[in-house]
């Protein structure tokens, strides 16, 4: 049986965070049953509030304050076959920032494709080793404005782009419609916060450390209103909040041989324009 990923269903993951960790309109308390007696010895034994929001946004708070972070993330998520069939595909990334003007991302996917997002305060770039094929695009204004317009102009895919903006808190607050906390847990022994929110069209759950680093160390989404509400999932790892960083990480200089090609998007504008460019980049794999 031949399987599709459905572009469809990775392209709504651009801004993952961006349409589901939002703002915090409303927040109860997620219970299962248990034991009263366990009910008290959990309380008990929560060293910080338990308020979803306050949790939330000062996870936010610390990523969006940070001037330079790494953190490698595993992700996965649901391709929704014809048959209705889910099959799971997944990669691995690498994100380094340095605020203002420093984003570097390296992926490889399941089936070993690997692409590289530079940024370094003027021109975003895109890279494909397997092809020696990159596309570019100018774009001064620092990290934020490079993501928005790398989403929103270019079209392209950023899984949980938000997460590395200064603008993470305010979407955090203006978007979320439901906030639930579910419990205090662990993740690969360290304790965690366990919460659950809701948006318009997806719902989630996060994972937040304790202590005086509130970070992300696991994020689920589920498309409720996606046929066959299809899930992405992300574990995080070895966050450093002191990486060594040199400006030629953001840079790019094309390998030798390396064709340059034009962003899907910017196909219309260069066709009224009358130019002449090889094969597109940028859709969805």
């Amino acid at each position: 049986m031949k399987t599709t990923r459905h572009p469809e269903i990775r392209a709504v993951l651009c801004g993952a965070f961006l349409a589901i960790i939002a703002g915090c309109a409303e927040e109860r308390a997620a219970t299962r049953p248990e034991p009263a007696a366990a009910q008290t010895s959990a309380r008990q034994a929560v060293a910080e509030p338990t308020e979803p929001k306050s949790i939330l946004m000062r996870m936010a708070e610390f990523l969006a304050k940070s001037p330079r972070f790494s953190v490698n993330l595993r992700d996965n998520y649901d391709a929704v076959q014809a048959s209705g069939q889910k099959i799971e595909f997944g990669e691995t990334r690498k994100v380094t920032v340095s605020r203002p003007n420093g984003l570097r991302v390296e992926s490889e996917h399941s089936d070993g494709e690997k692409h590289l997002v530079l940024y370094d305060g003027k021109d975003i770039t895109v890279f494909t080793p397997s092809q020696n094929v990159y596309a570019q695009a100018a774009k001064p204004g620092g990290i934020d404005a490079a993501i928005m317009y790398f989403l929103r102009d270019l079209h392209m895919r950023l899984p949980l782009a938000m997460l590395l903006t200064s603008r993470f808190p305010a979407e955090l607050e203006r978007r979320t419609q439901a906030l639930d906390y579910v419990e205090r847990t662990a993740i690969d022994g360290a304790p965690v916060h366990h919460l659950a929110g809701r948006t318009e069209t997806v719902d989630y759950q996060v994972w937040i450390a304790e202590g005086a680093q509130p970070l992300p160390l696991r994020v689920v989404l589920t498309y409720k209103n996606a046929e066959g509400q299809p899930q992405f999932r992300a574990q995080f790892a070895d966050w450093n909040f002191s990486p060594e960083i040199q400006d030629a990480q953001f840079a790019f200089t094309p390998p030798e041989g390396a064709q340059r090609i034009a962003f899907l998007a910017q196909l219309p504008k260069i066709a009224l324009q009358g130019t002449t460019t090889p094969e597109p980049t940028g859709g969805q794999k």
